[in-house]
């Protein structure tokens, strides 16, 4: 374990096999959420590990020290509610072993039974169809693989901790941040390379033609967790993109989930200044159609991130009132991920959108920026598309019902107050490409 840079006073005290540091007042570590920047300020706000003590503020480079520095168990981790603040040196690998050893698929298949080319024979669309669901002794073997991996690649986190990078370079790859029932959470200024399911289901049921589905989100928000802030971070698939993978039965072979997900009553979320860029499904806000539970919950506001090169579901939202301003969506011709929409209006959701710009290389029709997802309104105002200038506003409500037979309303019930700046659309792009993202904090 290093010692911490020049900011962090010289009190070293070894605890767990972890270093304990002493922070500086000014530290970006003791940062909390300013009042008012969004649905994480509610409440009494969200401040992390501000609270720490001396003993409770580490410096990890490696997933051991990670875990020894969130409580010393990732199983009861997460109930770990002591503040403490979490600085990330350096890259930190999740598919490695307890003694940090870099470990794969043959790892986690090992005594599972599971074969990926017996399972493609069993499950060949030609022999097992498309109308039923696989099943089986390779099914189950596939699910315990699959377990095997999430037990090390999948790391909890508890109540009132910080996670900050140090520096430009600090990475976190291969792994999933869960928040499970937790609150007052900090992650900021750390780059998160997506986490490969080496393990993903066949499912020949789903659409015309089956797909292939995976499992793990780079940063999981979920089961009534409130007050998290996730700022100034970069999220990407890295060299995995998805062709990379190939195809099986016709199709892309996907072993990337989410980048960033708010489920399952989950709430008071604040993303900001983060830059996502090369994935296909990147954030969705409320996890199923039916779970009404979610009424009143969802609060998620996402401001001044940088949406580059994505898919879909920027975000996806169902039941949550979520605040979407000052983002920038750009999509060059140089990426293999087309653009398909960006605000999904999902069951009950409640989307309030305001001065966002778009910026397409190649011909995308405005009235696909919003898609249906059997929600009903969406209020927006003040987006631009392609250029500067008042000839690039549109409106991108009357776009989509000009272009679609549904047609959405504004009428959200509801108008953000906690907010603190918003800045006029044509300014945006410079504003989010000079700000979002690894290494750009202060």
């Amino acid at each position: 374990m290093k010692k911490m840079i020049s900011t962090i006073l010289a009190v070293l005290l070894f605890s767990f096999g972890v270093i304990s540091v002493s922070a500086s007042s000014n530290d970006l570590g003791k940062e909390v959420l300013q009042p008012k920047d969004g649905w994480a300020s509610f409440g009494n706000g969200t401040t992390g590990g501000s609270k720490a003590d001396e003993n409770h503020i580490f410096t990890v480079t490696n997933k051991s020290e990670l875990i020894e520095a969130l409580g010393g168990d990732n199983k009861s981790n997460g109930k770990n509610d002591q503040p403490k603040i979490i600085y990330v040196e350096g890259t930190i690998d999740f598919n490695v072993d307890e003694n940090n050893n870099p470990i794969g698929p043959e790892y986690y298949a090992e005594g599972t039974g599971y074969d990926f080319e017996e399972y493609l024979k069993a499950y060949n669309p030609e022999t097992w169809g498309y109308k039923k669901e696989v099943e089986g002794e390779l099914e189950d073997a596939r699910a315990k693989a699959q377990k095997k991996q999430k037990e090390q690649i999948v790391i909890n986190i508890g109540s009132n901790t910080t996670i900050i990078g140090i520096g430009n370079d600090a990475k976190i790859i291969g792994g999933s941040l869960n928040m499970s029932g937790v609150e007052n959470i900090i992650i900021r200024n750390i780059e998160f390379e997506a986490p490969r399911d080496f393990f993903p289901q066949w499912d020949p049921t789903d659409g015309d033609y089956g797909e292939w589905n995976s499992e793990y989100d780079n940063i999981s928000i979920t089961n009534n967790t409130e007050n998290v802030w996730i700022d100034h971070c970069t999220f990407t698939d890295g060299e995995n993109t998805d062709s990379s993978f190939g195809k099986y039965f016709g199709r892309t072979y996907q072993q990337h989930d989410g980048l960033l997900d708010v489920t399952n009553g989950a709430s008071y979320v604040t993303i900001s200044y983060n830059k996502f860029e090369d994935h296909d499904k990147v954030m969705l806000i409320g996890s199923s159609d039916s779970k009404t539970t979610d009424r009143d919950r969802l609060k998620v506001t996402i401001h001044h991130n940088y949406f580059k090169d994505l898919t879909q579901r920027l975000p996806r939202v169902r039941y949550g009132e979520v605040h979407i301003y000052n983002n920038y969506y750009e999509f060059t011709n140089d990426s293999e991920y087309l653009f398909d929409y960006a605000f999904g209006v999902g069951a009950e959701s409640k989307i309030y959108a305001e001065n966002n710009y778009f910026n397409f290389d190649y011909n995308v029709d405005p009235s696909h920026i919003i898609r249906y997802w059997k929600g009903t309104s969406i209020y927006e105002d003040g987006s631009f598309v392609n250029g500067k200038g008042k000839g690039s506003k549109v409106d991108l409500v009357k776009a989509h019902n000009e272009g679609n037979d549904v047609q959405l309303d504004e009428n959200v019930g509801w108008k953000p107050s906690l907010y603190t700046k918003i800045h006029p659309t044509q300014a945006i792009p410079a504003i989010v490409k000079t700000k979002a993202g690894v290494g750009k904090i202060n």
